[in-house]
């Protein structure tokens, strides 16, 4: 009797549930641009840029990723990537941890956190004709270390080059050149000046999240001015 009573209740509670899975499977699929917690921040030629925010134990919807893309996770992070037609997969991901994907997939970011699951994602334009391209750069990995500073070279992928840098309060990047444009991703908040040659100081201040897309052809260094340290991540291009 105890065993058919249970019974009873597991077929009442599946048979209730089954409208909720009938229209999750029915769940219409949107393109990025449509999904609400990606927030368009900029484009050109070379990338797209989100602003993405998904409130604590929410979800996206599912949307569609067209293009390669990476993603800067924005404080520490636990999600379920629920990809189409896949098995769902749990993430614990860092603040600033930078990861490259392989587009033409669609999904749903689940956050099962009691924080907003906050990070940038940033799709490569260009990455039919980059992905089988030779890379333009002499490298896809290594660090650089200088007093206050460590620059780690995450990947290249799609012609863009992916490096994450923090600096110590105080602290200077030395002398550099960019022969092609940058985007900036700024993972903490960052109080920073720019030393262009020929052209002075240029003072720079960003709130976690912000991006700054900036030309190429000049030469600097980057001091942090900040009491704080600084992190960021470029995504660069030739």
């Amino acid at each position: 009797m105890l065993q058919s009573a249970g019974m009873k209740r597991v077929v009442v509670a599946t048979l209730l549930m089954l409208p909720l899975l009938a229209a999750f499977a029915a769940a219409p699929e949107v393109e990025i641009t449509s999904e609400p917690s990606h927030h368009f921040a900029l484009e050109n030629e070379h990338l797209r840029v989100f602003q993405v925010e998904v409130p604590p134990k929410a979800s996206t919807l599912m949307h569609r990723h067209r293009h390669d893309y990476l993603f800067v996770t924005l404080g520490d992070s636990h999600v379920v990537n629920e990809v189409a037609d896949k098995p769902p997969v749990e993430l614990k991901l860092a603040d600033g941890e930078t990861r490259f994907t392989p587009g033409s997939f669609a999904h749903i970011a689940r956050n099962l956190s009691e924080q907003p699951f906050r990070n940038v994602t940033i799709e490569l334009m260009q990455d039919d004709t980059m992905r089988t391209a030779p890379s333009p750069w002499p490298m896809e990995g290594g660090n650089r270390e200088f007093p206050g500073v460590a620059i780690k070279i995450l990947f290249v992928r799609d012609g863009a080059r992916v490096s994450a840098i923090e600096l110590q309060p105080g602290a200077t990047v030395p002398s550099h050149h960019h022969d092609g444009p940058h985007l900036l991703v700024a993972v903490s908040d960052l109080d920073i000046r720019s030393d262009v040659e020929g052209m002075g100081p240029m003072p720079g201040k960003f709130k976690s999240s912000d991006v700054k897309w900036l030309p190429g052809g000049y030469t600097h260094t980057v001091t942090n001015v900040g009491k704080s340290p600084a992190k960021f991540v470029t995504v660069e291009f030739k």
